[in-house]
């Protein structure tokens, strides 16, 4: 190798150039969660799980999600709070 010569500026430059930045959220989708029908209120919230895209389904990343809720909610009953 010659002397005084870079050695990376003359393997051509960059090869991939920068991947683009999107927004996050624009490849989630909100669920709504619902509680059992025992309850007073049925809709208790909503949460974000990233799209089905290729083999990953939307649905099977929301299993196993725990959520906590106080039961006064729930019911509509402020004696039941804590």
């Amino acid at each position: 190798m010659a002397v005084g010569k870079n050695k990376r500026l003359t393997k051509g430059g960059k090869k991939g150039g920068k991947k683009k930045q999107g927004d996050p959220f624009m490849k989630k989708e909100w669920y709504d969660i619902k509680a059992p029908s025992i309850f007073g209120v049925r809709q208790c919230g909503k949460t974000l799980v990233t799209r089905t895209s290729g083999t990953k389904i939307a649905s099977e990343a929301l299993k196993g999600r725990v959520l906590e809720l106080n039961l006064a909610d729930l019911n509509n009953d402020e004696d039941q709070s804590y």
